[in-house]
C-alpha cells in the first residue's frame, strides 16, 4: 500500500533561516507554528498549535511579539483579539513578499459563494457509504478538540 504523507504547500514553505533572522529583529518576539510545518521551524516555535489554538495562545500569552507560521490570513483574527500586539508573518523559504498564502484558498469569492447558494450548483453526489464512513474522523476530530478545549 502506497501512502501519501500529505503536505500544506503554506507550510513546508516557511524558511528557519529567515525566521531566525526576524528573531534577531525581533527578539522579545515569540516564533508560533501550525503543526503541519516542517520539523526545524516545530523545532525553534515557541508554541505548536491549530490555527484556533495559536488565536488562543496569543489572546492567553503575555508576549507583544510574535511571528506567525501558518497561513497569514489568521493575522487579522489575532490583531482584532490583541490590538496592542505586533504580529509578523513568517517568511516563506522564496520570495519577495514576507508573506505565504495559500492558493487554493483564494480561490473561493463571495460571488461564487453566491452563485452556489442562488442555482445549488454544482451539485457533488457520494455514494452512500463514503458519506457515511467520512462521519466517523469528524467526529474523532471534534471529540479531541471538545478534550484540549478548542
Amino acid at each position: 500500500m502506497l501512502i501519501w504523507d500529505g503536505a500544506c504547500h503554506v507550510h513546508e514553505e516557511f524558511s528557519v533561516e529567515r525566521i531566525l533572522e526576524l528573531k534577531k529583529e525581533y527578539p522579545n518576539a515569540k516564533v508560533i507554528a501550525h503543526p503541519e510545518c516542517q520539523k526545524p521551524v516545530l523545532i525553534i516555535a515557541d508554541h505548536i498549535g491549530s490555527t484556533s489554538s495559536l488565536l488562543k495562545f496569543t489572546v492567553q500569552d503575555d508576549a507583544k511579539e510574535y511571528i506567525i507560521a501558518t497561513e497569514s490570513g489568521i493575522i487579522h483574527q489575532m490583531k482584532k483579539k490583541n490590538p496592542d500586539k505586533l504580529f509578523i508573518p513568517a517568511p516563506p523559504k522564496d520570495s519577495t513578499c514576507a508573506c505565504n498564502d495559500c492558493q487554493y484558498m483564494k480561490l473561493i469569492s463571495l460571488k461564487k459563494i453566491y452563485f452556489t447558494l442562488k442555482y445549488e450548483l454544482p451539485e457533488i453526489n457520494m455514494d452512500a457509504d463514503v458519506i457515511k464512513n467520512a462521519v466517523n474522523p469528524i467526529k474523532r476530530m471534534l471529540d479531541i478538540s471538545e478534550k484540549l478545549g478548542i
